[in-house]
C-alpha cells in the first residue's frame, strides 16, 4: 500500500539499525527520520507563548549534517525527512521512540488525518536536567497506520487543513 499510493517519500522497505537509532519499515508501522534543520526555542521578545499570536523570532533555526544539542529542559520543533500523503481511509498514530524517551526526551505528534500530506512537524522537548542530541537523518518516532474497511465523510484535504502540504517546519497557526 505505502509503495502504490507514494505514501512514504523517500521510503525504506527495511529497518535500518548499524550504528544509527532504527529507520524505515517495522512490523506494523514505520520509523520516521529527522531532517537536518531543527528550530530550537530562544524565547523571542514575548514572555508569553500564545498559539494564536506565535512569535516565530522565539526561534533560532539550525542546519546540521549531524547533529543539534538541546539544552537541558528545552523545546524544539522539527520536521521529518520523510514526505507523508495518507489516504482517505487510513489514519496514523505516532509515538517517539523509546531510544530517546530513555533518555528524557519526548516526541510529540499529532495523528495524520485521511488525506493529509506533507512534511510532518514535531515537537521536542528535553526533559533531561543534562543536554541531549538529536541525530539528523536517523529514527525519531514511530508511525503506526490504521485502514478502515470505508472512506471517511471528510478528509483533511476536503477541509481545506491548515497545515496540508507543509514543506518545511511550521510553527502554529490560527
Amino acid at each position: 500500500m505505502c509503495l502504490s499510493n507514494k505514501m512514504i517519500e523517500p521510503f525504506v522497505d527495511g529497518q535500518v539499525r548499524d550504528g544509527n537509532i532504527s529507520y524505515g519499515l517495522s512490523s506494523y508501522g514505520y520509523d520516521m527520520r529527522l531532517a537536518d534543520e531543527f528550530k530550537l526555542f530562544r524565547g523571542g521578545q514575548s514572555a508569553v507563548i500564545d498559539p494564536k499570536s506565535f512569535d516565530s523570532n522565539a526561534f533560532e533555526t539550525i542546519i546540521t549534517k549531524d547533529f543539534v544539542l538541546m539544552p537541558p529542559n528545552s523545546f524544539v520543533i522539527a520536521r521529518s525527512l520523510e514526505y507523508f500523503r495518507i489516504p482517505r481511509n487510513v489514519v496514523t498514530i505516532c509515538f517517539g521512540k523509546s531510544t530517546y524517551a530513555r533518555c528524557g526526551v519526548i516526541v510529540n505528534v499529532t495523528p495524520f488525518e485521511p488525506e493529509w500530506e506533507g512534511y510532518v512537524t514535531m515537537g521536542i522537548v528535553n526533559t533531561a536536567p543534562r543536554p541531549a542530541k538529536l541525530y539528523a537523518n536517523e529514527g525519531i518516532a514511530q508511525v503506526l497506520f490504521f485502514e478502515s474497511d470505508e472512506s471517511c465523510a471528510i478528509s483533511y484535504a476536503d477541509k481545506k487543513g491548515k497545515y496540508q502540504s507543509q514543506q518545511g517546519i511550521t510553527p502554529p497557526k490560527i
